[in-house]
């Protein structure tokens, strides 16, 4: 036996690859800098625009809970938001219409990291990983959609319940939010529920390179549900119907995501 040194086999297309991505660091630097302000102008634009727009995308947010007053108070009763500090709903506006360019300019942001980190992959990780880059924005969507179409009229729905009508000598209570109070809960169910519908993303994407398996996944469930208990109960406002709602949606996708990694985690060698 001779002692010659044994190296991992390379082929010659794969060390090309590899050598044609390196770049010395001042070139990374510049290239970074170069798609910083890309993402920071089209942020800025994006914010120009949904400021611009602000009150007309404000009043589509109040569409779910003008339909929850017109089913609890009836169709003579108009919904009614106030603001109490003189330059509140302008500091709205300004917070809208950043949360606004952040997602409007997302598509852009979502390019910038690919083409930064692209260089760095072999073609076939760059082939497994564009079908995850397609569906995180379709999740975030669905997840927007969720909060939009169903959280939403029905947290608010459940707040009006509690009113208390001027009857029978009784003392009016009535629901009377402020701008402010609305949007922050517009925003934080829309986050909470867009970062949560990425759990079958991020969980392939680790069953993919073999870090998580299915088998595991199913193992586990019972970690995993204290587990997104404790993540509902931190990023949702502080009620039960939110959270509840929340933790059922991430328990759903759980089990999509167990399936999702069952097709997309690497197959164990026959013989």
């Amino acid at each position: 036996m001779s002692g010659e040194k044994l190296a991992a086999p390379q082929g010659p297309e794969t060390d090309d690859e590899v050598e044609s991505s390196r770049a010395p660091l001042m070139e990374h630097l510049t290239e970074l800098r170069t798609r910083l302000i890309w993402v920071l102008g089209a942020v800025a634009l994006a914010f120009v625009l949904c400021f611009a727009f602000a009150e007309w995308i404000y009043n589509i947010l109040l569409v779910p809970f003008e339909e929850a007053a017109r089913q609890v108070r009836g169709e003579d009763l108009q919904l009614q938001l106030i603001f109490t500090g003189p330059l509140e709903f302008f500091f709205v506006k300004l917070k809208l219409a950043l949360f606004g360019a952040i997602i409007v300019a997302f598509p852009m942001i979502a390019y910038q990291v690919w083409a930064f980190v692209r260089p760095g992959l072999y073609k076939n990780e760059r082939l497994a990983f564009a079908p995850f880059l397609i569906a995180s924005p379709v999740l975030f969507a669905a997840g927007i959609a969720f909060v939009y179409y169903f959280i939403l009229p029905f947290v608010m729905g459940f707040a009006l319940g509690q009113e208390q009508t001027g009857e029978e000598g009784r003392s009016a209570i009535q629901l009377l939010p402020r701008v402010s109070e609305y949007l922050n809960l517009v925003t934080t169910l829309i986050l909470a529920f867009g970062i949560s519908f990425q759990l079958p993303v991020l969980l392939s994407l680790l069953g993919k390179v073999g870090i998580v398996n299915s088998g595991q996944l199913i193992r586990f469930w019972k970690f995993a549900v204290v587990g997104i208990a404790v993540f509902a109960g931190f990023v949702t406002p502080p009620d039960p119907i939110s959270q509840i709602f929340l933790a059922a949606a991430m328990f759903g996708l759980y089990g999509l995501s167990i399936l999702a990694v069952k097709m997309v985690e690497p197959k164990e060698a026959e013989g």
